[in-house]
């Protein structure tokens, strides 16, 4: 398995990998989460043309998994990160957030954020054994509460939902930088 940029070509494949990784909602009565659209190709297609989009690919170089992100707040905001269910509990989910990290400290932003479900197993409880912790609403900055009234306008907050945060040592602080728009 290896971390690469996501090429143009990937980008269906990306979509793909969203919609199989939004079923297993299905089964906690989250049925809206796994019909969600996933992110339009021209979206997906920004993320790559910016350099923050990356794929973890397999043997074959198929995408098993992708990750994009926003600068936020001075960190970088995990926008979405999917595994599709057939290469999951693989560590390939971690695998691209620690490329992230990489990615991070090289611009001088000191965390890596997300938002996330708080009660869907793997959501923020596996965010928490990567070393993510929940923030209090007086730790959120700027662009993460108008994530997060984005987030509850698209009818997320129907489940408890969650800001997270995760130091990156070393990497210092930059810019002030507000991100886009959040999906989940």
């Amino acid at each position: 398995m290896r971390i690469r940029t996501a090429r143009r070509s990937d980008l269906p494949l990306l979509q793909d990998i969203e919609c199989a990784a939004g079923e297993p909602f299905r089964a906690l009565g989250m049925s809206a989460i796994a019909d969600d659209d996933p992110p339009p190709l021209d979206l997906l297609d920004d993320y790559r043309r910016s350099g923050r989009a990356w794929v973890v690919a397999g043997p074959d170089d198929r995408p098993l998994g992708y990750l994009i992100a926003d600068p936020v707040d001075g960190a970088a905001h995990i926008e979405q990160v999917s595994v599709h269910p057939s290469a999951a509990r693989r560590g390939l989910g971690s695998t691209l957030i620690d490329h992230l990290a990489g990615w991070a400290r090289e611009r001088h932003l000191g965390a890596l954020t997300l938002t996330t479900f708080s009660h869907v197993p793997w959501n923020a409880p596996y965010y928490a054994r990567l070393g993510f912790r929940t923030l209090g609403d007086d730790e959120l900055g700027d662009g993460l509460r108008k994530i997060r009234a984005e987030e509850a306008e698209h009818g997320l907050d129907r489940w408890p939902r969650v800001c997270m945060r995760r130091e990156i040592p070393d990497a210092g602080t930059g810019p002030h930088l507000s991100g886009t728009e959040r999906r989940r």
